[in-house]
């Protein structure tokens, strides 16, 4: 095991990763926008891609038009801006939580207010680690689908007659897609195309995260046993327990999207009538 780290560079390292977190929250919040251009605000965003897949659905093309290429390679780079600072942010968590509970199975000693501060402060880290998980799962997600993550945009709010008409169309399409009654469109046939890779990468991601946090609470649970610390083991067996729920949780998604994957109709469907 490594040597504790002396009371005042713990309190350093502690105050650099927390201060080093915040900002990158911060960041998470405000810098995505302002790197990827173009867009003001989501309302913004929302009514460029309806007036953009308004054209390109009446143009009967497969190939985006150049106002939707626009849009969509804002909200791929949008992802990506916000994947990669979910990713550093997730980095920096994971190793401001090790140092608090690293600290707390060696704080006997410290008093119980201190002790208590580090186990509560690594509850807080631990869950905001996993937050970052998610987030980082879902931009990764619309990263490699981006035409799909702004498909619910075209649904709900206001809506003028042209954008409510193209909808309708794409619907019934879906609709007679989906019963095999009609022919597939295709701009159409892009759009399912697109929703079915969307759900493949949710899938392929949630299967890696399901493998590693198996691996982790593996690991957990071996160490449990060996460890004669009765502070340890509980934090351990914590650990193994969150890592084994979290894991299946994961397998649940992975399940539910290889789902959608084998019959994407159903579901794009679904989401145009306000089901997703």
């Amino acid at each position: 095991m490594s040597a504790p780290l002396a009371p005042s560079l713990l309190g350093r390292a502690l105050g650099a990763l927390g201060a080093l977190a915040a900002v990158l929250a911060t960041a998470f919040v405000v810098a995505p926008r302002a790197l990827a251009g173009d867009f003001a605000d989501e309302r913004d965003l929302r009514d460029a891609f309806r007036a953009a897949f308004v054209e390109y659905w009446r143009s009967g093309d497969r190939d985006f038009s150049p106002a939707l290429e626009s849009v969509v390679d804002y909200w791929f780079r949008y992802h990506v801006a916000k994947g990669v600072i979910a990713a550093l942010l997730l980095i920096v968590l994971v190793a401001l939580g090790a140092l608090l509970w690293r600290a707390f199975l060696r704080g006997r000693g410290l008093g119980a207010g201190r002790n208590a501060a580090f186990a509560s402060a690594g509850v807080v880290v631990t869950a905001l680690a996993v937050f970052s998980l998610l987030a980082v799962m879902a931009n990764v997600q619309g990263a490699v689908a981006p035409y799909a993550s702004l498909l619910p945009m075209l649904t709900g709010g206001d809506t003028d007659s042209e954008h409510a008409e193209t909808r309708a169309r794409v619907r019934q399409q879906l609709a007679e897609s989906v019963s095999g009654n009609g022919e597939t469109s295709p701009a159409l046939a892009v759009m399912i195309s697109d929703f079915s890779l969307y759900h493949v990468a949710m899938a392929v991601i949630a299967a890696v995260v399901a493998i590693v946090l198996l691996g982790l609470s593996v690991v957990a649970w071996k160490r449990f046993p060996r460890s004669a610390d009765t502070r340890a083991r509980r934090v351990l067996g914590s650990f193994g327990v969150l890592a084994a729920l979290s894991s299946l949780a994961s397998i649940v998604v992975v399940v539910a999207n290889t789902t959608t994957v084998a019959d994407p109709g159903p579901a794009l469907l679904a989401l145009f009538d306000g089901g997703w």
